[in-house]
């Protein structure tokens, strides 16, 4: 847990490619202080990660050459809350379908398809429906966007579109294939900033509970 606690949980943002600046304004938005995370340096003090966009091929080359993907993948594993968005939804399946590899976080049981929408000039933007945020349906900008084929019992299907999951979550971890930064709907990351900061209270608390017995 960050030295001020969790009312303001110190979120880092993966700094290889993406909307960095875009995730640190709707992060500040929702109370949360942010950090830009390029080595594995900057992984230490983090209450929660958040994975954006971009080229997950080159993501996983960049962060992986650096070191700086092992230093994420530790933390995660260990059961530091993440927020992936596009890239980053890919970045954090244990399986990413129709051929190829890449270095990826992995962890999460979802197996999911590159730009299943289509190439760039088939991005797009929909109205979808993510109850676990309430009404209304957030508006969602998919870019070159993956989709989830399949899902493991630890995840469960926050929205879908045409039958396809595009958002999901297990028990730290949280998966969009759109880009919510790019618009003005906070909600998502809310939700994110809202399960760091009740990560954050339990590890406090189960601290103060050893203390309090020795």
């Amino acid at each position: 847990m960050s030295a001020t606690g969790s009312s303001r949980p110190q979120i880092g943002i993966l700094a290889v490619q993406g909307a960095v600046s875009e995730h640190e304004a709707a992060l500040a938005d929702v109370g949360a202080r942010t950090c830009r995370v390029r080595t594995a340096d900057d992984i230490a003090g983090i209450d929660g990660l958040v994975i954006p966009g971009g080229e997950s091929t080159t993501i996983g080359v960049v962060a992986g050459g650096s070191g700086l993907l092992a230093a994420v993948r530790e933390r995660v594993d260990a059961g530091m809350p993440v927020l992936g968005t596009c890239a980053g939804m890919i970045m954090l399946a244990d399986t990413v379908a129709g051929g190829g590899t890449q270095p990826l976080v992995g962890g999460m049981e979802i197996v999911v398809r590159r730009n299943a929408f289509g190439r760039q000039i088939h991005s797009f933007e929909a109205d979808v429906d993510v109850p676990a945020v309430g009404a209304p349906p957030m508006r969602a900008i998919f870019i070159r966007a993956p989709w989830i084929e399949d899902v493991g019992p630890s995840v469960e299907v926050l929205a879908s579109i045409a039958g396809h999951p595009v958002v999901a979550r297990d028990a730290t971890r949280i998966v969009a294939a759109f880009h919510p930064e790019l618009t003005d709907d906070r909600r998502l990351h809310r939700l994110f900033v809202d399960g760091v900061r009740a990560r954050a209270e339990g590890l406090q608390q189960e601290e103060d509970t050893v203390v309090g017995s020795q």
